[in-house]
């Protein structure tokens, strides 16, 4: 793993998560669990509006934390109800963590290859609908990270199990003195909490 991924993902608390939220989390956890006790693929599809903050930064560090912990079998994905494109201070925030980004496409909604060492594949990153190739059409768990696509998503089809894990969008201080700060916090408290989920995969595998 890069070095400097390692050191974030090695100063983050997880002391620092309440009983309530990790009450939102652990069925996460249990879902995971029980798809690797049964030998099974994990397909895990983080979901918001318009894929571009939320649901990436769900994607992105649930496959690193898998990572971290050495836990197999974990594809994560993201997707929204409509495509925008993976926005770019998204993108500064995962770069400010210690993650390679390298952009491959230009064009509106650009293609990003995002790395977290030198013998994985890199996580692919471009915003699309969250059933758009190559997310899988079945067999995954949804992960809702946005109050507006659960409100208005109400079924997800080819969805096996729904989990609202919600999030307060960055966007709020998009262009404001405040907005590096906003999307440092927002990366790390999603990094933290998916750095819990994988961590209680783990102790059951310990």
């Amino acid at each position: 793993m890069i070095p400097s991924l390692k050191k974030y993902i090695e100063s983050l608390n997880l002391s620092t998560i309440p009983a309530e939220r990790q009450a939102v989390l652990q069925p996460l956890a249990d879902y995971i669990k029980a798809k690797t006790d049964a030998q099974q693929p994990i397909n895990l599809t983080f979901i918001c509006t318009h894929n571009s903050r939320r649901s990436h930064l769900g994607q992105v560090w649930a496959q690193v934390a898998a990572a971290y912990f050495g836990v197999q079998g974990i594809h994560c994905f993201s997707g929204g109800t409509e495509t925008t494109a993976c926005n770019p201070r998204t993108i500064a925030a995962f770069e400010r963590a210690g993650l390679k980004v390298t952009k491959t496409t230009e064009s509106d909604n650009p293609v990003y290859e995002i790395s977290f060492d030198d013998l994985s594949q890199p996580i692919i990153a471009f915003s699309k609908v969250y059933d758009q190739a190559p997310n899988p059409s079945s067999a995954f768990a949804a992960i809702m990270t946005c109050d507006h696509a659960e409100a208005n998503c109400p079924y997800i089809p080819g969805a096996e199990k729904r989990l609202p894990i919600m999030y307060i969008d960055p966007k709020v201080s998009d262009d404001t003195p405040e907005e590096t700060a906003t999307y440092d916090a927002r990366c790390r408290q999603i990094a933290t909490e998916m750095k819990w989920v994988f961590d209680k995969v783990d102790q059951v595998r310990r």
